[in-house]
């Protein structure tokens, strides 16, 4: 009884969420362009099950996919994990937390490469390339991207340090990458640091950074515990155009 009360409030909040782009779309179809909607039994379906899937993985977000990311990081900074011998010391020190870096590193990776609007992207990229841009190439390019991104993140969280000299220091290297990255790559680099933060890297990132904010002595969730999606979103930028960069000098050096 409680997944059907919980199923029905999100199915009438999703609805509800999704209506506004439904008449919009319709006021400019029927209002502004005059022409009927074409396929009109095909697209109320496609919108059924549109409304159904966002409830459904709403509701594994809930029961999933928040408690995986945020239990992780309590039990990886646990003291009887860190410091098995009781040492409360080890909580302050930064390096007794290598293995919170290697698994948020890992759930950057693995959520990047699972991320359907990046392979939405890749197939397009490698398309209009002719085959130049490989799907496989910028994926992973991106996913290391966001796993330096992520484990960067959570050494901020865990020693305390000002988020925006991260990004500040971020910022200048895609400026400067921006100068001396092949022209043909910028764009598709600024975008890939957009569609990393999509439907299946978000949850656990979040979930993780709330997670380690409450977990590490010291820290404050609410100050602490958010950004690292601006990490997930700044350094793919950083390692599409490094790629490019890489492709570049290599193809010219077996030239000569």
């Amino acid at each position: 009884m409680w997944f059907i009360s919980t199923f029905w409030e999100t199915l009438l909040a999703t609805f509800r969420d999704i209506l506004p782009i439904l008449g919009l779309i319709v006021c400019f179809q029927l209002g502004v362009l005059r022409q009927p909607i074409p396929h009109l039994p095909r697209l109320v379906v496609g919108g059924v099950y549109v409304v159904i899937g966002l409830t459904l993985f709403l509701l594994g977000l809930e029961m999933a996919l928040f408690p995986v990311g945020k239990m992780m990081a309590f039990q990886l900074s646990d003291l009887s994990f860190i410091a098995p011998d009781g040492d409360l010391s080890a909580l302050t020190r930064w390096t007794s937390y290598g293995w919170v870096y290697l698994f948020a590193a890992m759930i950057g990776f693995s959520t990047t490469i699972a991320e359907p609007s990046l392979l939405a992207v890749a197939i397009k990229a490698h398309e209009v390339s002719g085959g130049v841009i490989s799907q496989w190439g910028l994926r992973i390019a991106v996913a290391v991207g966001v796993a330096v991104g992520i484990a960067l993140g959570t050494f901020r969280i865990v020693t305390g340090t000002p988020l925006y000299m991260y990004i500040l220091a971020g910022y200048v290297i895609v400026i400067i990458q921006t100068f001396v990255a092949p022209k043909k790559i910028i764009a598709l680099a600024y975008d890939s640091g957009g569609v990393t933060t999509s439907t299946v890297t978000v949850p656990l990132v979040a979930a993780l950074g709330l997670g380690l904010a409450e977990a590490v002595p010291g820290r404050n969730p609410v100050l602490d515990g958010f950004g690292l999606i601006a990490f997930a979103s700044l350094f793919p930028i950083i390692s599409v155009m490094g790629y490019a960069q890489y492709t570049e000098w290599a193809a010219r050096r077996k030239k000569h």
